[in-house]
């Protein structure tokens, strides 16, 4: 018999039992729903918990630190930051310099507009290797990179910060919330909300001074580039602060006066490290705190979320095999069933000449369409009982609760089918020890 013989045979049995094979594909499409949308379930929880970290910081970045207990052998200098720079993985390593950790008598105040009228008494600022800002993953709202040492970037929210010198106190600030209505809030709508701040830092004239006790003040001129997305996975100074190159803020502590020679040690106390993946974060971390220095990253809140989504999977989608193992029992049952009723058409097959593993190849096809039918059904369906559950989630102000992958798909279809043709196995295996004889005479 030719494989198109087999296929006309059994789409023929299927239809001739219509109300059982219905009643058998409907437990395989119940069977393959719960896989499909319980595992699609854990995936939408994993992929909200990894949206909320993002937001929350760049996951893929590493806070390098020297031990409070540091030593010679762990010292963080310019050849420890090149040993960590060529860390499998690694695409970008950055010291970083935040004045107020290496001097606590140190103040940075800066002036905006004219006739600096525009006054921010407190100011965030930290230096790095501006040439890896891109690298590092620093994402710019507006405005460009520096393109000399002596350029700047300022945090996304820095021009909030200033008081306006001629109006009076209580009303010389701008409230970047005035416009929010808390009792609706809606996170993804707060900084289109806001009210505009009374300058644009990257076209107002700025001037940065340094206060420190025993010198005099000194204040020089800034040119801001571009404004930096906030991300406090990197530093406060994201947000309100200012990002400076580091030879930048060596010159401007040493023409201070703040520090009398800052090359001397060319120590660091932290450095920012970009990994190129996610996955490698913990590897990453791993070699570097065996080079002795201590770490901090998004990895350690990550890794425990990803492994309780990875049981919640595992969890709902055992759950939905069951529902399919109950449904391969059905579709054994009526396989048996089916050969009961068809032993003299076997025996009649066998006195006619047909191959024995015809006959097997008849069941475990027509247990294979049924165990197909109801993958692609019940993918169907899960589909749609998905769109609904986002709608109703996303309506009341949630993320996604299920998210199905083209993977979760084809996976789905092809588990039906191999629970339909193992649930075939054995009554085609009894189908074809029917002794033909015996077959015939039956009634």
């Amino acid at each position: 018999m030719t494989w198109k013989d087999i296929l006309k045979m059994c789409l023929r049995n299927l239809r001739r039992r219509k109300s059982r094979t219905l009643l058998t594909v409907l437990g395989v499409l119940i069977g393959c729903c719960s896989i499909v949308i319980m595992v699609s379930i854990g995936i939408g929880t994993k992929v909200s918990q990894e949206e909320m970290l993002a937001e929350m910081g760049d996951l893929t970045i590493i806070t390098v630190m020297v031990p409070n207990m540091g030593n010679d052998q762990n010292k963080l200098d310019d050849a420890g930051i090149r040993t960590i720079a060529q860390i499998p993985n690694v695409i970008a390593v950055s010291p970083k310099i935040s004045p107020d950790e290496l001097f606590n008598d140190i103040y940075f105040k800066i002036y905006a507009g004219i006739g600096d009228r525009y006054i921010n008494d407190w100011l965030p600022v930290a230096a790095y290797d501006s040439s890896s800002l891109e690298k590092l993953g620093f994402k710019l709202v507006d405005g460009a990179y520096p393109a000399t040492t002596k350029g700047v970037l300022v945090g996304e929210m820095f021009a909030y910060n200033f008081r306006d010198s001629y109006r009076p106190e209580g009303s010389n600030r701008v409230d970047r919330y005035a416009n929010i209505d808390f009792n609706n809030f809606d996170p993804d709508q707060l900084k289109n909300n806001m009210p505009d701040p009374y300058f644009n830092p990257l076209t107002s004239s700025l001037t940065l001074v340094l206060e420190k006790e025993g010198i005099a003040k000194y204040s020089i001129p800034l040119e801001a580039t571009g404004r930096v997305k906030e991300d406090y996975n990197k530093g406060y100074e994201t947000s309100e602060g200012v990002l400076l190159d580091l030879a930048f803020l060596e010159q401007i502590l040493k023409d201070s006066g703040a520090a009398k020679n800052t090359t001397e040690k060319k120590s660091y106390q932290n450095a920012l490290v970009k990994v190129d993946h996610i996955s490698k974060v913990a590897e990453v971390e791993k070699e570097i705190k065996r080079l002795g220095f201590d770490t901090r990253s998004m990895e350690s809140i990550r890794e425990p979320m990803e492994k309780e989504a990875r049981q919640k999977q595992l969890m709902l989608g055992g759950l939905g095999a069951i529902s399919l193992f109950v449904a391969a029992i059905g579709i054994t049952n009526t396989m048996i069933m089916s050969i009961s009723e068809r032993t003299k058409e076997i025996g009649i097959m066998k006195a006619l000449g047909c191959y024995v593993k015809d006959i097997r190849i008849i069941f475990l096809t027509e247990s294979g369409i049924i165990g197909f039918l109801g993958g692609v059904v019940g993918n169907v369906v899960s589909l749609i009982i998905s769109l609904i559950m986002n709608f109703v989630s996303e309506g009341a102000g949630g993320s996604k609760l299920s998210i199905i992958p083209l993977w979760l798909i084809g996976f789905a279809v092809v588990f039906s089918i191999f629970i339909g043709v193992g649930s075939g196995y054995y009554p085609a295996n009894k189908a074809v020890k029917i002794s033909a004889l015996e077959a015939i005479k039956s009634d």
